[in-house]
C-alpha cells in the first residue's frame, strides 16, 4: 500500500479523506500493525489513487499507460465498470440512440474504450485493435473522430474480438456502418454530445455511479447534460 501510495505522491492524509477512513487506518495497514486489507478496501484504494490521479491531470496513469505499451495515442479513455451497466442507462448517458439491432438483445456492458477513430485506423495493428478491449470484450466501443469514408465498423468486422455495442460520437452512422454491424449483430448507438469532453465526462460520471453501487452507497442522480 505504502509503495502504491508513494508512486502516486499521495500523502496518507490525502488518501484516507478520498477513502472517507481515518488517516490512521492507513497507517495502521501500511506498519502492519493491521492485518492485510480485504478485497472491498483494496478495490476502494485503487479508485482513491486513479481519482486523485485524474484530478491532478492524469500523470501517472499516462505514465504508467506508457510503460504497459498500451496504445495511448488512439486510445482516449478505457475503464472497467465496477458492476455490470445496462445498455439503457448507458445511452441515457451519453444522449445515444440505437441506429442498428435495436431488437438484440444485449442488456449490459461491462466496460467501455473511447477509440480516436482516425488513429485506430492509421496506426494500430491487429494485435493493438485488440488492447481496445480491456480485460473483457463485453464493453462498449466508442468511436470519436470518424471520418466520411472510413467506417470504424470495418476494423471492428475485420476483427476477431467483437465488443457488446458500438457508439459513434458526432457522426450518424451511414448505411455501410449500419450493415456491417447488422452482419455481426452488434447495435449500434449514435451519440450527439456535443463534445468528446462532454462524452468522457459522462462515462466516468456513469463509472463513479456504478462504484457508489457496488460499494452500497446512496446514488444521486445525475445531472442533466445540455445538448
Amino acid at each position: 500500500m505504502r509503495k502504491w501510495r508513494e508512486l502516486f505522491a499521495v500523502s496518507q492524509i490525502g488518501l484516507s479523506d478520498k477513502m472517507m477512513v481515518s488517516s490512521s487506518v492507513i497507517s495502521d495497514y501500511e506498519s502492519g500493525r493491521r492485518k492485510s486489507p480485504g478485497t472491498k478496501f483494496v478495490r476502494r484504494l485503487v479508485w482513491a489513487l486513479l481519482t486523485i490521479d485524474e484530478e491532478r491531470g492524469s500523470r501517472f496513469i499516462q505514465e504508467f499507460a506508457k510503460l504497459t505499451s498500451s496504445p495511448s495515442n488512439a486510445i482516449i479513455d478505457l475503464r472497467e465498470f465496477p458492476i455490470p451497466v445496462r445498455v439503457e442507462y448507458l445511452c441515457k448517458a451519453i444522449q445515444g440512440e440505437i441506429i442498428a439491432c435495436v431488437s438484440q438483445n444485449v442488456r449490459e456492458v461491462n466496460g467501455y474504450t473511447v477509440v480516436d477513430s482516425k488513429k485506430a485506423v492509421e496506426t494500430l495493428s491487429g494485435l493493438e485493435f485488440s488492447q481496445l478491449f480491456g480485460v473483457t470484450t463485453e464493453r462498449a466501443l466508442v468511436f470519436t473522430h470518424i471520418e466520411n469514408g472510413i467506417s470504424p465498423m470495418l476494423s471492428v468486422r475485420m476483427s476477431n474480438l467483437k465488443p457488446r455495442v458500438v457508439v459513434f460520437h458526432g457522426s450518424l452512422p451511414d448505411e455501410y456502418s449500419t450493415k456491417l454491424a447488422e452482419y455481426d449483430h452488434i447495435p449500434l448507438i449514435y451519440s450527439n454530445l456535443a463534445s468528446i469532453e462532454q462524452l468522457v465526462k459522462s462515462l466516468r460520471k456513469l463509472y463513479r455511479i456504478a462504484l457508489r453501487k457496488k460499494l452500497g452507497k446512496p446514488v444521486r442522480p445525475p445531472p442533466k447534460i445540455s445538448a
